[in-house]
């Protein structure tokens, strides 16, 4: 292919970046302007044909229900909580534990958004951390981005390690190979998203403050990697550093807080951690997991060739796993919610009304826009315009690749709004530059993850639900312009990091 065609291939994002960011356009006119861009160009330079055009978009269409499936049931729970008070009671209880407030702000945008990844993911931390920031002053723009980068660092390890669990089997490789790799990279990722909140919020003078707790934070999560506790890695990592957080500001205020908690404060403490706990008991390895996961519809679709030859495999799409489906598993924590919150005479069918309108109003734009930006990398997928970029990337770097690899990550989870979509796309071309260049393959996988990690902070699907949230729908734009220095920034690093490993003997399993 020629320079022609990498132009085209990169002509959707580059025009998706502009119109968001320089012409400030919603991510669901941007979507949709860029989706027709990939449809003409994949047309005239790639051979689309009507077939690989219709398996790519119903795929995408059932990706695109797995997100919203678990989105729309998560803005839910966290408007019901809202509409009892429930979140301004959990805003102002970590407020009066934590004497610091810009600590405050740092633990919420950096960590708390951690626990409620490890948790669901999907974009939840941005819609519940972003207004929690904002009802303590923080403006509205840098509470999304600060919430955007900051929950950054714990996604591979984080949604009950599910992505990790999928970069496992898409690799090749057993855990114990890939979790040292990936655990340092993460780790250095936990690190600068850290430093790069302090930043944003002009609080960069409590360096030692994020460096102490980053580095506590990455040992744990590989500890409890490494120990085959997967699922609880990233949320034991980050409710570890909120508790030391918490501990480090508190200093010189022991027993000032003392009294019993608001019943607001309690029923939303109730909500997340039976969230927590019922998706823990489904996805730890056990009986209950097996028997729970034979439920599982899968659609198959046949394979489908461009008329220039580019060849997309027949295989499945999105799995879903209807009993421990996430979207499934919050759905069971509403309803127990709003039982509980009745019972106790804090909610009533009104506040339930409320809260459905208010997550329509909300989720809506976003829906738009998220089937505008899955239709639009699912059809650049199947066409090869993605996989033209990376292997460009590969062959202008040679061997400093591993520097970039955590880009192509990046472009990946950018394009999907999805770290495991990500390294669906990238793993196997990962592992054929790692035997090209001569670098052990877990290296450029950890780093590939890393990078799809990173590129949850520029994702515009995930940017537009914390949007939806925070009051600014329409101005995702201004949120990538914020976020995607800082993401480009710590890509490269975590690149040069991988760099070096490259170089090193290898680690084996620490």
């Amino acid at each position: 292919m020629n320079i022609f065609h990498i132009i085209a291939a990169a002509t959707p994002i580059v025009l998706l970046l502009i119109l968001m960011i320089v012409f400030k356009w919603s991510g669901k006119r941007a979507g949709l302007a860029s989706w027709l861009a990939a449809l003409v160009l994949s047309a005239v330079f790639f051979g689309l044909t009507p077939q690989v055009f219709l398996v790519s978009q119903l795929k995408g269409l059932i990706f695109s229900a797995y997100v919203l499936g678990v989105l729309w049931p998560a803005l839910l729970l966290y408007h019901l909580n809202h509409q009892i008070g429930g979140i301004k009671a959990l805003t102002e209880w970590l407020s009066s534990l934590v004497a610091d407030r810009s600590h405050l702000n740092i633990l919420i945008a950096w960590i708390f958004t951690g626990i409620l990844e490890g948790i669901a993911g999907f974009g939840l931390p941005i819609a519940v951390a972003a207004p929690m920031l904002i009802s303590l002053g923080v403006p509205a723009l840098l509470s999304v981005a600060a919430a955007a980068i900051g929950h950054a660092w714990s996604v591979t390890f984080g949604n009950m390690g599910m992505v990790f669990q999928s970069l496992v089997s898409l690799s090749g490789y057993p855990e114990p190979m890939i979790v040292p790799y990936a655990a340092i990279l993460m780790g250095i990722c936990c690190l600068l998203t850290g430093l790069a909140v302090a930043h944003l919020l002009g609080e960069l003078h409590h360096w030692r403050f994020v460096i102490g707790i980053a580095v506590i934070m990455s040992l744990v999560q590989y500890l409890v990697a490494a120990s085959g506790l997967l699922p609880l890695s990233g949320f034991g990592a980050s409710l570890t550093g909120l508790v030391v957080g918490i501990v480090i500001s508190r200093k010189g205020k022991p027993g000032e807080h003392a009294g019993p908690l608001p019943k607001p404060l309690v029923a939303t403490l109730g909500s997340y951690a039976f969230l927590a706990v019922i998706t823990l008991v489904i996805f730890i390895q056990s009986p209950i997991r097996r028997f729970l996961f034979q439920a599982i519809w899968q659609q198959g679709f046949p394979e489908v060739v461009t008329r220039i030859g580019f060849v997309t495999p027949a295989g499945y799409a999105q799995a879903f796993r209807w009993f421990a489906y996430p979207g499934t598993i919050i759905l069971i924590a509403i309803m127990i919610s709003y039982a509980a919150f009745r019972s106790s005479k804090i909610a009533s069918q009104e506040t339930f009304k409320t809260a459905i309108t208010i997550t329509y109003s909300t989720a809506f734009p976003v829906t738009l826009g998220i089937l505008a930006t899955v239709g639009l990398s699912v059809m650049m997928d199947h066409t090869g315009m993605t996989q033209l970029l990376a292997v460009t990337m590969s062959r202008l770097t040679g061997r400093v690749f591993p520097l970039i690899s955590p880009v192509v990550g990046m472009i990946g989870a950018f394009a999907t709004g999805s770290n495991t979509n990500s390294n669906v796309l990238f793993v196997s071309l990962q592992k054929q530059v790692a035997e090209l260049i001569s670098v052990l393959p877990v290296i450029l996988i950890a780093a590939q993850t890393a990078g799809g990690s990173l590129g949850s902070m520029i994702a515009p699907a995930k940017v537009m639900v914390g949007c939806s949230n925070a009051g600014m729908i329409g101005q995702e734009g201004l949120v990538l312009k914020t976020t995607l220095p800082y993401a480009i920034a710590i890509g490269l690093s975590i690149g040069l990091a991988g760099l070096i490993l490259s170089h090193l003997p290898n680690i084996g399993v620490l």
